[in-house]
């Protein structure tokens, strides 16, 4: 049995979920999420104020998407209630974000020309003051918590962290793995 699969979701105060078919359906303060299930092989119920995920089969392919569900439910319940946020800090001399509106974020990370995001519906942008050496922060935010994973790291796929000088953008807490440079031979 899977742990993470047999473990019921609660449900907040202010939050309807309705499952039928092949979509369970969460709204909440924040928006609505739609989340895929599979229910030739799982069965979803919602009971009082909790969502619980049952297999429907001991198959390999019920076991493998038991827990996947249950998380992805689980996910969809805390992006409607509170949302998700990544945080990105961009390092380099010289290098910038701007922001036009809400979803557009314009960068001159290095390159000869400014590198334009355009961020998914769903999914909004800010800048804030650089921390501890960084240029400019970023913050994406919004309900799903895919979309904001993908968000954050198409935009740092645009200039990746240097291992030899730091720069680039980079996620906030990543480490960075240094290396040494050249020596010049005596």
């Amino acid at each position: 049995m899977s742990r993470v699969g047999k473990m019921p979701v609660p449900v907040p105060s202010g939050v309807e979920v309705s499952a039928g078919g092949d979509d369970l359906k969460v709204k909440g303060p924040k928006g609505e999420l739609q989340v895929p299930l599979r229910s030739d092989v799982i069965g979803v119920t919602v009971e009082d104020s909790f969502i619980t995920v049952a297999r429907k089969s001991e198959s390999k392919e019920a076991m493998a998407v038991h827990g996947l569900i249950r998380s992805l439910i689980a996910n969809a319940v805390t992006g409607v209630t509170e949302g998700f946020s990544k945080r990105l800090n961009v390092y380099g001399v010289g290098y910038r974000a701007e922001l036009q509106g809400r979803r557009r974020l314009t960068l001159h990370i290095g390159y000869s020309h400014p590198v334009i995001y355009e961020a998914p519906e769903g999914v909004e942008l800010a800048t804030e003051d650089g921390v501890g050496g960084a240029q400019v922060g970023i913050v994406i935010s919004g309900i799903d918590k895919q979309k904001v994973g993908q968000a954050a790291a198409d935009i740092r796929e645009k200039r990746k962290p240097d291992p030899y000088k730091g720069k680039g953008i980079r996620y906030e807490n990543e480490v960075i793995h240094w290396k040494a440079g050249k020596t010049a031979v005596t």
